[in-house]
């Protein structure tokens, strides 16, 4: 889906990078190894020490890696599969991480949601699940997925000004055939040909 997601996109003129967590062995934990200089050494106040590392320019090299390639993209494409009704660990890492009071928002100055320091930016969920369209429906055994992506949508993306597309679910992935999987391949290029 990356790689459709890539040809597709850069077949139509944009220009698309790429972070793969995994391949990155991404750090998906905040800490306060973060940041070069603490506001406070006493205690670890994320917060605190977001905003002073956004002003000092304090923050890990890793972090300022992806923040940078955040600020640059128009449209930010979350891919990932469906872990426990959630994305996994380590994208809620890289969000903890570069996610960035100070950057992605400023609470004290009312820049969030539509005043979120994002606003010019779209963000889209593209996820795979193992279980079937059925059961992640609103009568299904785990519930309406888009409802419980909803808190990432509302209280991640929209909180921080973007605007939020509608998702990309590929239900059931892991059981495909070949050509079921090719056709949601295809599904998914002409949603990307549409954006």
């Amino acid at each position: 889906m990356k790689d459709t997601a890539v040809v597709a996109l850069s077949e139509k003129g944009h220009t698309v990078k790429v972070s793969n967590l995994y391949a990155l062995k991404f750090k998906a934990v905040l800490d306060p190894q973060d940041f070069r200089i603490r506001e406070e050494t006493a205690i670890f106040r994320p917060v605190t020490e977001q905003i002073h590392g956004m002003e000092t320019g304090s923050i890990a090299p890793d972090i300022m890696e992806e923040i940078a390639k955040v600020s640059w993209a128009d449209l930010l494409i979350f891919q990932f599969p469906i872990w426990w009704s959630y994305m996994p660990a380590i994208l809620k890492g890289w969000i903890d991480r570069v996610f960035v009071q100070g950057f992605v928002v400023d609470i004290a100055a009312g820049k969030i949601y539509e005043n979120g320091r994002l606003k010019s930016k779209k963000a889209m969920i593209v996820a795979t699940t193992g279980s079937s369209r059925e059961e992640y429906s609103g009568n299904g055994i785990h519930g309406d997925l888009e409802e419980h992506l909803t808190i990432i949508t509302h209280n991640i993306f929209e909180f921080c000004g973007m605007v939020v597309l509608p998702p990309f679910i590929v239900y059931g992935a892991a059981g495909m055939s070949p050509a079921e999987g090719q056709h949601e391949l295809e599904r998914y290029r002409s949603v990307l040909d549409g954006l």
